[in-house]
């Protein structure tokens, strides 16, 4: 076997074990709730049965995870840096693991639109948290004030815009694929937007 697959049937059990041990259940709680025996449980975390697909599969269910992260493989690109837009005072990252998911840091100064014809909405969702200041969210026919620490979430098909409130704010936001691709369309608002 390869050097490669010897470091990942070896994070597999460990990941296995740490998975039973964080839920706080024993060998033979998790064997129960995976249907193998506990001597067959013991022998995978010990690695001294091979691992059988079938039985990871139970075992990430029972686990009360995916196949896919009990055998994600670790990655060295842990850190990433941000892509900056100048022009709209943002930083953006991407979630690597939520394929189309964005993270956004904004720096807003200007109040939100005062026309409703400026607001906009498109499919997607999106969650903020104001980081400093006072952030103004015009969500339909509401309008809420939104201060430091304090967070949001909600569907954008919503008539939405945010905006600054008594001064400068900072926001982080989360986009889904379809939130952040409603933002890149453009803004012909003139208004910040994530």
């Amino acid at each position: 076997m390869p050097q490669d697959d010897d470091d990942l049937d070896s994070l597999v059990r460990k990941r296995i074990r740490a998975l039973r041990v964080a839920q706080g259940w024993s060998l033979e709680e998790l064997a129960t709730r995976a249907n193998v025996s506990q001597s067959t449980l013991s022998r995978i975390e010990n690695g001294q049965r091979r691992l059988a697909l079938d039985q990871l599969v139970t075992l990430a269910r029972a686990l009360d995870t995916s196949l896919d992260q009990l055998v994600e493989n670790a990655s060295d690109d842990v850190v990433s840096n941000p892509a900056i837009d100048r022009a709209r005072g943002q930083m953006r990252w991407p979630i690597k693991a939520e394929p189309g998911m964005t993270v956004v840091r904004q720096r807003m100064t200007n109040p939100p639109p005062d026309q409703p014809a400026r607001m906009r909405a498109h499919p997607g969702r999106e969650w903020l948290v104001v980081l400093s200041g006072t952030a103004v969210l015009l969500l339909g026919n509401r309008r809420l004030r939104i201060e430091t620490n304090q967070a949001a979430e909600f569907p954008t098909m919503l008539p939405h815009a945010i905006g600054a409130e008594g001064g400068p704010c900072e926001i982080l936001g989360i986009f889904d694929r379809d939130a952040r691709r409603g933002h890149q369309r453009g803004d012909d608002t003139g208004n910040a937007q994530p």
